[in-house]
């Protein structure tokens, strides 16, 4: 613990912080002081991003360092530029909210137009201040002359030659290249205005967005120039875990990584995120236009490139059709299906049929020539839309094809990596013809340490905090974390305002829902929630399917909600919180199940109906798989683990422990402050105490933390409705008379 905390505290905007926070803020400036990571779990009401950022902003202010607070969760966003504004209120920071340029571009351009319009545009601007100098400077030496300065006239000839060289550059520039207004009159006019405005507050990017509008700037670019020595960031995931995007976002703040404090919000989401942004995918789509691409061009070297996509292309349509079952051709739809390629003893099926099926001078051979075509082909692109001669920057199929099938050659079979084919069928109006199936080929990163235990070792220090991080150990495996600080605390608000009951409903295994017996046990549960909770019920199911069995199954007086997927639950959600005594059945793996509040009378009660644990595709068994290998047959301690008929650290690292996360995330959607109450159900006999006994190698009561599991009170269906009548009336909740069990 810090001897004096009196720095930090002048970061923290209110008038004292719990004794918890005060700790936790002096365990992480301690730990920012050694240049060590933090992993930092807080139940709802902890103050966690407060307790992160006072030590954060203290020891960057002493080191001349920026924090970066990031999270994939828009309302969190918010969140951070509300407790941003209430800081900078009482020790003024210079903080940036950013986003990306395709939220806040106003001509709406891809990256790659807007890379030749920039350059364009400084190069008309540079040329301009030029020009603006020679005539000044051609105009003394006039002056000078008619002085009778012949040594000026000398000069000033000199000068009116290169004069007229720099007018033809700038007519050029002016008439044949393609430039941003926007960005112009950012070179070109006073911008001091628009960053006093930038710094008197904490802006979002909508406020840029429309202070640049109104003034015909490039609010992006502005933003990407002010954000340099800041000393707070705002922003999302991609900026830090997508490694090209990275770069930049470094070269921006103007700071080296080990500069950089980056504080992970939700950060029991940085494995996945993590994931998404490691996996590369090229489509059959893009090789067909590779193909067309090579085939136009007189370039010798293009026979090359023809041959090793061509094969690896027909290579790919080989290998997804060769992995159809019977009848699984007919049922491909739209969206991307995937196909199984993989082998236990071998290389891949595309691998396989590529390898096979090439004859020539050697793939690499032909891969490292169709390179360094593809290399000029997109430097030829590139010269065309900055010279005007194209109206967009066309984009080199090849060299992306390219890249991909040597990375595919390369790492499909490395440990940790697993191959995958896709299909889907083509949609009206698109580039191939409607109805016809094509494929894709990704290599998916199975073990997202690969990308985020470089960047934790880059950073001077992080903290990544959640409601639910724990277990710790496998916490750090997965990332890639070295010995980091942990704390953990659980819930802050008075017990007595909230009941958590597990409820020794029958198991909801897939092999059981069906079961009308096990139907009715669990819809009756489920009514008797929703008809003894004084406000709005929350459901959480396994999957959208079993919330809509059971929204179309339960009869209660309220109205019942049903989240579908693929659709925004934002109009849902606020007319199901404008309602009163509603249910909403919603799957705990939708949006509605983290990043959300549901305060006070919006939802008084949560259920958990069976453990939802995420559909076994080959994805996750491939997953399971790397992380068996990868932390130890016996899990990470040595010690046995726990999970549902499966002993594996694969199990309990893949599917067990991010399962009983997302449970928690979903149980903390309510009791959101020390004046809110409300009960939390877990419907499945599987989350019991008795399961441990009964049932050992499926129960999960385990894997949720000591004092939350100290919290839980077995019941059985049929005395439900009496414990939450109870609770309820302890607390004057019932608007009138209670319900009548």
């Amino acid at each position: 613990m810090a001897t004096s905390d009196g720095g930090y505290l002048r970061y923290f905007p209110y008038e004292e912080p719990y004794d918890h926070q005060r700790e936790a803020m002096g365990t992480i400036y301690d730990a920012l002081g050694e240049g060590r990571n933090v992993l930092f779990e807080g139940a709802t009401g902890t103050g966690k991003t407060l307790a992160s950022l006072a030590p954060a902003l203290e020891h960057a202010r002493e080191t001349n360092k920026t924090v970066v607070i990031t999270t994939n969760v828009h309302q969190q966003m918010r969140q951070f530029v509300r407790d941003a504004r209430a800081i900078t209120r009482q020790e003024r920071i210079r903080a940036v909210v950013f986003k990306g340029k395709a939220s806040m571009c106003h001509i709406d351009v891809g990256y790659e137009e807007c890379q030749a319009l920039r350059d364009a545009t400084r190069d008309l601007a540079d040329a301009e201040a030029d020009l603006a100098d020679l005539e000044r400077k051609q105009r003394e030496l006039l002056e000078e002359s008619q002085s009778g300065d012949g040594g000026a006239a000398d000069a000033r000839s000199a000068v009116m030659d290169e004069l007229d060289e720099v007018r033809s550059e700038v007519e050029e520039l002016r008439t044949e290249r393609s430039t941003c207004d926007h960005y112009y009159r950012n070179l070109t006019a006073d911008t001091d205005e628009f960053y006093a405005w930038l710094y008197d507050d904490v802006r979002t990017p909508e406020d840029v967005y429309g202070y640049a509008d109104r003034e015909g700037l490039c609010g992006y670019e502005l933003l990407k120039e002010g954000m340099d020595g800041v000393d707070l960031v705002v922003c999302n995931y991609h900026h830090l875990l997508d490694p090209m995007i990275r770069e930049q976002f470094f070269r921006w703040l103007g700071r080296d990584p080990e500069d950089v404090i980056a504080v992970f919000d939700e950060a029991h989401n940085v494995e996945d995120a993590a994931r998404d942004h490691a996996r590369r995918t090229l489509t059959e789509t893009t090789l067909d236009q590779a193909l067309d691409e090579l085939e136009g061009s007189d370039d010798p070297r293009s026979e090359a490139g023809i041959n090793v996509l061509r094969t690896f292309r027909d290579a790919l349509e080989t290998a997804y059709s060769d992995a159809f079952s019977f009848g699984e051709r007919e049922g491909v739809d739209e969206h991307w299906y995937d196909l199984s390629i993989d082998n236990d003893d071998a290389r891949d099926e595309l691998t396989l049929a590529f390898l096979q099926d090439y004859s020539g001078p050697g793939f690499r051979e032909e891969l490292e020539r169709t390179f360094a075509l593809a290399r000029e082909l997109d430097q030829e692109y590139d010269e065309a839309y900055r010279n005007g001669e194209t109206a967009t920057r066309q984009e080199c199929q090849t060299l992306q094809s390219v890249t991909f099938v040597e990375d595919w050659i390369d790492e499909s079979a490395a440990q940790g990596q697993y191959p995958v084919v896709s299909v889907r069928r083509a949609e009206e109006g698109g580039q191939r013809e409607a109805g016809e199936i094509y494929g894709r080929a990704e290599l998916y990163t199975c073990i997202p340490r690969s990308i985020t235990s470089g960047l934790f070792e880059d950073l001077h220090a992080t903290v990544l905090m959640s409601a639910t991080l724990r277990p710790f150990d496998v916490t750090e495996d997965v990332l890639g974390l070295e010995d980091p600080e942990t704390l953990a605390y659980g819930p802050q608000f008075p017990e007595e305002r909230r009941r958590t009951y597990a409820v020794e409903t029958p198991p909801l295994f897939a092999s059981r829902r069906d079961d009308p017996a096990v139907q009715d046990t669990v819809a009756t549960a489920l009514e008797d929630a929703v008809r003894f909770t004084p406000g709005n019920t929350l459901a959480f199911f396994p999957s959208y399917g079993e919330a809509e069995r059971y929204h179309d199954r339960i009869s209660v007086a309220g109205t019942t909600y049903l989240d579908e997927p693929a659709t925004d639950a934002t109009d849902l959600r606020e007319a199901f919180t404008a309602d009163d005594d509603a249910v909403l059945c919603t799957s705990l793996w939708g949006t509605l199940g983290e990043g959300v509040s549901f305060d006070g009378d919006d939802a008084r009660t949560v259920v958990v109906v069976g453990v939802p644990y995420p559909h076994l595709d080959d994805r996750m068994e491939a997953v399971q798989a790397a992380y068996d290998a990868a932390f130890d047959e016996s899990g990470p301690d040595g010690g046995s683990t726990t999970g549902s008929g499966d002993d594996g650290a694969g199990w309990r690292y893949a599917v067990e422990i991010p399962t009983i996360r997302k449970t928690r995330q979903a149980l903390g959607r309510v009791v959101r402050s020390p004046e809110d109450f409300g009960a939390r159900i877990l419907l499945d006999k599987r989350y019991t105490e008795a399961a441990g006994v009964e049932m050992r190698e499926y129960a999960v009561r385990g894997t949720f933390p000591a004092e939350e599991r100290a919290e839980m009170l077995d019941v059985q269906p049929e005395k439900l409705k009496f414990g939450l009548l109870n609770f309820y009336q302890d607390l004057d909740a019932y608007d009138g008379e209670p319900p009548t069990p």
